[in-house]
């Protein structure tokens, strides 16, 4: 299948996806339970195996409904870094992710103007989905140092629960800004993750230098790659 019908067939799948996911936590809100939702935010730049892997892990032992991907259309965090137009993360950000039934993508922080805060999406996401929501924010153990510089962090911590996505071995207890958790210590949680050495970096540099970076990340998003020309003429 060329890389055209790939998209289109992407596309179809998400939408799909987001109506089963609207459908189920319409039953839950009408049973008077909580849709259970994960939220997965980053450059995606581009996405590759070990998102999708702290993802799935996420997904099966915190038992969400489903879990939502959400390109950063303009991350307040990288300001002074060159990132590849939003369209093409999103796009391969739907490449990567169509074989999951589970996995689905939002345009959120692609149509919303102005830097992409975390606490603007949680806000729509429950204005969306409704009261009955609970919202698993998914970040890694680097973010989690960062916490204090984003914005309305007490008010985010409030709204959702803090996944935390841990290497084996580290304590990640060390390194959360333990006031911001004193007394909210239900609010984050730990998850265990394969430890795979990929970066989003490395991947960049790697197409830069003409090396190879298959198993790197999903086959349809490494052939978005070549074919857009991504990388090589930064």
């Amino acid at each position: 299948m060329d890389l055209r019908c790939k998209l289109y067939q992407s596309m179809t799948l998400n939408k799909d996806k987001q109506e089963q996911v609207f459908e189920e936590n319409r039953k839950a809100q009408r049973a008077g339970e909580s849709y259970r939702l994960g939220i997965m935010g980053g450059t995606f730049d581009p996405v590759h195996y070990g998102h999708l892997a702290v993802a799935e892990t996420v997904y099966w032992k915190m038992d969400l409904g489903s879990v939502m991907f959400v390109p950063s259309r303009q991350p307040p965090h990288k300001k002074e870094r060159w990132i590849s137009p939003v369209e093409h993360r999103y796009q391969m950000t739907l490449l990567a992710t169509a074989s999951n039934p589970h996995f689905w993508v939002s345009r959120q922080e692609i149509e919303r103007s102005g830097y992409s805060y975390a606490i603007d999406t949680v806000r729509e996401v429950k204005r969306i989905f409704g009261p009955h929501l609970e919202a698993y924010f998914i970040v890694g153990t680097d973010a989690l140092l960062d916490l204090l510089s984003w914005k309305d962090i007490v008010e985010l911590i409030d709204l959702c629960f803090f996944i935390v996505a841990s290497r084996p071995g580290y304590d990640f207890i060390e390194a959360r800004p333990n006031h911001l958790f004193s007394d909210r210590g239900e609010k984050i949680k730990t998850v265990e993750v394969p430890s795979l050495a990929i970066s989003s970096t490395d991947i960049r540099e790697r197409v830069i230098r003409g090396k190879p970076i298959r198993y790197l990340l999903p086959e349809a998003v490494e052939q978005y790659i070549w074919s857009s020309q991504l990388y090589s003429a930064v």
